[in-house]
């Protein structure tokens, strides 16, 4: 494992990113990533990335399918929706905000709302 896997695997064991797990677009197996993340009260999860050719990104548009592990709780969603405009801005701004000063890169790539299926939403049926 690489010390940048090791290191975001802490920092997603200790509740700081999430660790999201995207199927390889190419080789069909698990990924895991770590990324800055905001839970909404609805129980969506809202991501952004550097860069629109990172791999989590590319995965997730291949297959909307992905699961994220936050601290000891863990989330299946089936839904990745792109986001644009003053909705993807706010995001941007509030991850800023959340992480501080390096996660200013975060506006060259694509925000995704994670929607959970509605079975397993806060509420749901």
């Amino acid at each position: 494992m690489t010390d940048e896997k090791a290191i975001g695997e802490e920092l997603a064991s200790w509740g700081k990113v999430a660790m999201l797990e995207t199927i390889g677009r190419k080789s069909g197996k698990a990924v895991r990533s770590a990324v800055g993340f905001i839970e909404e009260d609805d129980g969506c999860m809202l991501v952004a990335a550097g860069s629109d050719n990172a791999d989590w990104v590319r995965n997730l548009r291949a297959n909307p399918h992905v699961s994220a592990m936050v601290g000891d709780k863990s989330a299946d969603y089936n839904q990745a929706i792109e986001l644009e405009g003053d909705e993807r801005s706010a995001i941007l701004v509030a991850l800023i905000l959340k992480y501080g000063t390096p996660a200013e890169g975060l506006g060259h790539g694509p925000v995704f709302r994670l929607m959970r299926p509605l079975e397993s939403a806060p509420g749901g049926q």
